[in-house]
């Protein structure tokens, strides 16, 4: 083999990186200053110059050998592009490489404990500076700073000044003002665009990057929530052939227990697109009840490892609006193939129970299934036949049943809080039809209280073979709520003892005990504000609402990642592996060595995918509710006042659940006091109180579809206090240098105001 020749004397950076690619060893300073003739002060310089480019990056920092980092820098600034099960992947920010090889994704090890509670967590499109190493075949970063000015897209309305000038009127109400956009990109004045930063500097605007169309059109709300949030709605290409594949695959009758013989039933929605759960019961004779709950078996289609299992994870839950579901699995299996329809032969994972007299579960069985649903029938429907005496024995003996699993409900008193929840119904137009409180119906307590089951036994079931379990956890009230809401409830004269056990049945007799509707309803809201937020995790610390000492989700794995995870560790602790697939699929459908290792972290990204899908659903009815009330804006409204801070009240329409602002300044022209403690405002003159759950009468005076905002103004507004604002009423006014505020844009002057002298700088 002919021996390459080198130039002689001190390299470049590219003469480094050539004799490092074409070295058969592993390349040290030796080598290379033999290679390149190198004597006396030229090693030094060597030295210096291999420092350098490991400090760039372009070569790893080992003494004795060097070989090529792919351009990576030791210190970089890295953009995050996708937040994986909790965890930022990030890609360097300037990548420019000369053999226009993609950049390298970069795991981003964000700190933990009291560090991480100081800082916001990492999103899409931020930026930081890091330290960069490699780790095993790929990269970590380690953050030192977040920098400003990379923060993710910003959605928002294209308006126009009077001078053609564009400006983004943001669609997130918590961002007030309009932001320039230097580059248009070709969008047209009223379109919803998605920007980003058009450079580092503030001062650059924004530029579009994409038209997203009329912000007003149908289904466009929905859109804004899935952008604004950054909730996947795309299946790679990759995730949808492998879901095919899996829909494909048989079930093994001589594996799993046949279950097509009994009259299961799925009682849902009457909208609903996908069934996970059906459920059946008999008398056992004994004043019992033997009883099924039927789950569709996900776990047997969806394998961990799989690009299906990926996306999956990523997401975490489906996730639904008045217009549209963004599924968590391929509609294949999510609408199709795993979806418990009647009549078609489907794969379970069935929970066997057994319910005594006093409707405590006594004895409890998994196994994966062959079932054959006899019926879907809507909760409406269900119950009209139960209440009409119409119902097939079957359906009867479930309401039976049901009577049981409600007795022992009663005897361990969850916390009972009888909160509405909103409907947006839509016409076949995608516009707003009405916007009404669900009703609850016995048929949906049947079902919520089978459920409840089924998820208490499958979370003993796995305690008792002491395998990983993904914990649904509420824990009770904080010491810190608790005093708030002691001090809160002696404005009533009521106590609150904390010395005391406090558990849900405490709260239920506090508000059993309140006669005045107005008072109980003041203070049922008040202990929602006391209630910790549930979450997903490993180590179990009970369900304080629930009453329960050990709970799971088992029962909705279409649509929640935490449920199959728990079907996947029922599958390892009970021995219920299927034969292996014929197909490219992964081979196991039991927990993966990752999860089993350290559940706590997929656990802890579940429960942000939880919470930012219900950001993005309130947030999307919000804005429908918005939309339907701006054709009502002057009408009045009765309301009942939900929140009380410095700045003004919070109040709700009754019977709709439209949440707007009634500003301070419209209260009246005194000042107005807050009393913390009491939640409310009082006049310093009159002596007026605005307090919470207090009934109003209000003005609607603005309704923004754009961002779900609403603002109320009393109805008799006091003398010499100024009236909100409509939209647009400035917009003629001559000098309204105020107008770049969001939704308002006319030219004014630039430069320098007249009236202000430039002094320069003192020297």
């Amino acid at each position: 083999m002919t021996k390459l020749r080198y130039p002689q004397g001190l390299p470049t950076r590219q003469q480094v990186l050539d004799f490092i690619a074409q070295s058969d060893e592993p390349a040290g300073k030796r080598e290379m200053a033999k290679a390149f003739g190198l004597k006396g002060t030229e090693k030094i310089a060597l030295k210096g110059l291999l420092k350098d480019m490991a400090d760039e990056g372009l070569i790893d920092g080992n003494r004795s050998a060097f070989h090529a980092m792919g351009g990576v820098p030791k210190v970089t600034v890295l953009r995050i592009v996708e937040i994986d099960e909790g965890e930022p992947v990030a890609v360097p920010d300037s990548w420019q490489p000369d053999d226009a090889s993609p950049p390298p994704r970069i795991r981003v090890i964000e700190p933990r404990g009291k560090v991480r509670d100081r800082n916001a967590a990492l999103r899409v499109g931020d930026r930081v500076l890091a330290r960069t190493e490699e780790a095993g075949s790929g990269w970590i970063a380690h953050p030192m700073k977040k920098l400003q000015g990379g923060e993710e897209q910003m959605m928002g309305v294209v308006e126009l000044d009077g001078a053609g000038k564009g400006w983004l009127a943001p669609v997130d109400k918590r961002v007030r003002n309009a932001v320039p956009i230097s580059d248009l990109g070709g969008a047209e004045k009223g379109q919803l665009v998605l920007a980003e930063p058009a450079g580092r500097s503030p001062r650059s605007g924004m530029k579009v990057v994409a038209v997203l169309g009329d912000p007003l059109a149908p289904r466009a709300f929905s859109l804004i929530a899935i952008h604004k949030h950054g909730i996947p709605f795309v299946f790679p290409e990759g995730a949808v052939t492998e879901a095919e594949a899996a829909a494909k695959l048989p079930l093994s009758e001589e594996t799993r227990e046949d279950l097509r013989h009994l009259p299961i039933v799925a009682i849902d929605p009457a909208d609903a697109r996908d069934h996970d759960d059906a459920i059946w019961a008999e008398p056992d004779g004994e004043g019992g009840f033997r009883a099924l709950v039927a789950i569709a078996d996900v776990s047997y289609y969806v394998r961990p490892g799989g690009e299906t299992d990926r996306e999956a994870r990523k997401r975490g839950n489906s996730v639904y609006f008045p217009d549209r579901v963004v599924p968590m699995l391929p509609e294949v299996l999510s609408a199709d193939v795993c979806s418990l329809k009647s009549g078609a032969d489907r794969a379970a994972m069935a929970c066997h129970l057994t319910i005594d007299s006093s409707g405590n579960v006594r004895e409890w069985r998994f196994t994966r299934a062959v079932v054959r649903i006899a019926e879907v029938i809507a909760y409406e429907e269900a119950q009209r036949r139960i209440d009409a005496d119409e119902a097939a024995p079957h359906l009867q003996n479930l309401w039976s049943a049901w009577r049981l699993l409600e007795k022992a409900r009663h005897a361990r008193d969850p916390l009972n809080l009888d909160l509405p929840e909103r409907r947006v119904v839509l016409n076949s137009e995608g516009k707003i039809a009405e916007i009404a409180i669900r009703e609850r119906l016995d048929a949906h307590r049947v079902v919520e209280d089978f459920m409840i089951a089924a998820n208490v036994a499958a979370a003993k079931a796995l305690e008792a073979k002491v395998a990983p379990v993904v914990y649904r956890i509420h824990e009770p009230p904080s010491r810190e709520k608790l005093t708030a809401l002691k001090d809160y409830l002696a404005t009533f004269d009521r106590k609150l003892s904390l010395g005391q056990v406090i558990t849900p049945s405490l709260f239920n007799r506090m508000l059993k005990d309140i006669a005045d509707e107005a008072e109980k309803a003041l203070i049922m809201e008040a202990v929602l504000r006391s209630q910790t937020q549930a979450y997903y995790g490993p180590r179990n610390a009970g369900h304080f609402g629930l009453a329960l000492g050990s709970y799971a989700h088992f029962t909705s794995p279409i649509r929640r990642y935490s449920d199959l995870l728990v079907h996947r560790a029922l599958v390892d602790a009970y021995g219920l592996e299927q034969p292996r697939p014929k197909a490219d699929l992964p081979a196991a459908s039991g927990l993966s060595d990752r999860d089993r290792a350290d559940l706590a972290r997929v656990s802890e990204a579940l429960s942000n995918a939880e919470r930012r899908a219900m950001e993005a659903e309130r947030d999307t009815i919000d804005r429908y509710v918005a939309a339907w009330l701006s054709g009502k804006v002057g009408e009045v409204f009765d309301t009942r006042v939900t929140g009380v801070q410095k700045f003004g009240l919070f109040a709700t329409i009754i019977g709709l659940g439209g949440d707007g602002l009634v500003p301070v300044s419209t209260l009246g022209a005194e000042r107005f006091n807050y009393d913390e403690k009491a939640q409310r405002l009082i006049g310093e003159h009159s002596g007026e109180e605005f307090v919470m759950g207090q009934i109003l009468k209000l003005r609607l005076a603005e309704a923004n579809p754009l961002t779900g905002a609403l603002k109320f103004e009393p109805v008799d507004v006091p003398e010499g206090v100024q009236r909100i604002e409509r939209r647009g009423e400035r917009a003629g006014h001559k000098t309204d240098h105020k107008a770049r505020r969001q939704g308002q844009h006319t030219a004014g002057k630039r430069g320098r105001p007249s009236n202000i002298r430039h002094q320069g700088r003192k020297k």
